[in-house]
């Protein structure tokens, strides 16, 4: 499928704090801490030497529902977990995010009800601070009711980057789901120079809630609580003192609330007042919408016959075994192949994005595309485009459908479609190659 290069957020601050961004490559590129390098290709797309042998060990993690609970505090006989230690992420219980034990407001405080929401439409991202002008040309653009700039970069803990913008809690409070601008106990985290994580990257980081990470170079910051603010890219929200320690800079963030139905205006209007370098992402509705379930029975479309036939892979303990699995879904497709378009795409489920074109999941699928090819693999009722045992499937899906089970140049023209170089099916097949090699 076709996507452009993927979000980088920020530019680097100080020495210590190190950022990712760049224009092209993978989104958000999760350092893997301990592993060998991905097979280097020649210009030709041949592998070498496969240097990938550890893909029977990469446990694929699916995302279940967050489980509000009260907060824990962590034991101090108990060291804290490293992001990107290289094992498996635990899936952290969420805080703060609606239901459940206290998920009301404390007494006095000021819940969503006492606020006007303004759901942010567009994330601006600016390699430098937005100037005073650009700020006063945005607002007056045409359907923008509210704008909001914030501070942002990226940090480094044990050799792993986190994009993270700094708040003012009262200010940034409005522009939070309903649900989440309810509970108190995140705005206090944030108040108290705590780290709030994004649900997803906490999933993938397997950040341990309670415990304290070691900034590279910098402070030791605590993981408090985990929240689905929407915000594509953003790994993670600090307090504006917080991310005055840290290094981030100025004003490079900024939030644009206007009608949803105005979305696609604004982002091209947006846009133009930028300076190069800028990125403007659509959020709210848009991602909502990704995370629609596609189908609600298992199921892969037969290339040329329109037919629906049952697909079942269940939950294999590595990726090596689901993309054997998921490749059966498509007869004479090699499982080599799968796999490396999932080392390309996401570095099998460590960076699932999503990219600045909205690229989604351990596949990188386009929501529109996935609603065509989208499965449900493990067999829960749900296609879900972040869910790799339903992800990796679904690419075996959307593969058969354009001829990749004949092998030969309607497999190269098959992996062209999913996305749109060729200099992108040279580096698969290469990729491929070196899997056949290292896993006979």
């Amino acid at each position: 499928m076709s996507r452009l290069p993927g979000l980088r957020l920020f530019v680097p601050v100080v020495v210590a704090i190190t950022a990712l961004l760049a224009l092209g490559g993978v989104a958000l590129a999760m350092i893997n801490a301990g592993r060998p390098a991905a097979p280097a290709t020649s210009a030709g797309g041949a592998v070498v030497e496969s240097r990938v042998r550890d893909l029977a060990a990469i446990a694929p993690v699916a995302s279940p529902p967050a489980v509000p609970v009260s907060p824990a505090e962590p034991d101090p006989t108990t060291p804290a977990v490293p992001v990107g230690d290289g094992q498996a992420p635990r899936d952290p219980v969420s805080q703060g995010t609606g239901g459940g034990q206290g998920s009301a407001p404390e007494p006095g405080a000021t819940g969503a009800s006492d606020l006007t929401l303004t759901p942010p439409r567009l994330l601006v991202i600016s390699p430098s601070t937005l100037t005073e002008q650009t700020k006063e040309d945005i607002s007056r653009l045409k359907h923008v009711q509210k704008i909001d700039s914030f501070d942002g970069g990226a940090v480094k803990v044990s050799g792993v980057g986190l994009n993270l913008i700094a708040v003012d809690p009262a200010r940034f409070r409005t522009w939070a789901p309903k649900n989440i601008a309810d509970q108190q106990r995140i705005w206090d985290a944030l108040a108290k120079g705590e780290l709030v994580a994004d649900n997803s990257a906490a999933r993938r980081l397997g950040l341990v809630l309670g415990s304290e990470y070691q900034v590279d170079g910098g402070p030791r910051l605590r993981a408090a609580a985990s929240a689905s603010f929407g915000l594509p890219g953003v790994d993670g929200i600090v307090g504006e003192e917080t991310g005055r320690r840290l290094g981030l800079l100025p004003g490079v963030a900024l939030l644009v609330h206007g009608p949803e139905k105005a979305s696609t205006v604004l982002r091209t209007r947006v846009g133009r007042l930028l300076s190069p370098g800028s990125q403007v992402v659509a959020v709210g509705g848009a991602r909502k919408s990704a995370r629609e379930p596609a189908a609600k029975t298992a199921g892969a479309k037969t290339a040329g016959t329109g037919k629906v036939r049952q697909v079942t892979v269940g939950r294999p303990g590595s990726y090596l075994e689901l993309y054997r699995k998921a490749a059966e879904v498509c007869p004479g497709l090699s499982w080599t192949v799968l796999a490396a378009i999932g080392q390309v795409e996401s570095s099998h489920g460590r960076n699932n994005g999503p990219s600045s074109a909205g690229a989604l999941g351990p596949m990188q699928f386009m929501p529109a595309t996935w609603k065509a090819y989208g499965v449900d693999g493990d067999g829960d009722g749900v296609a879900d485009i972040w869910n790799p045992y339903d992800a990796v499937p679904g690419a075996a899906n959307y593969l058969c459908a354009n001829g990749a089970g004949k092998g030969g140049k309607k497999l190269e023209k098959a992996i062209w479609f999913y996305n749109h170089s060729w200099s992108y099916v040279a580096k698969v097949m290469g990729i491929s190659r070196g899997y056949a090699a290292a896993y006979p």
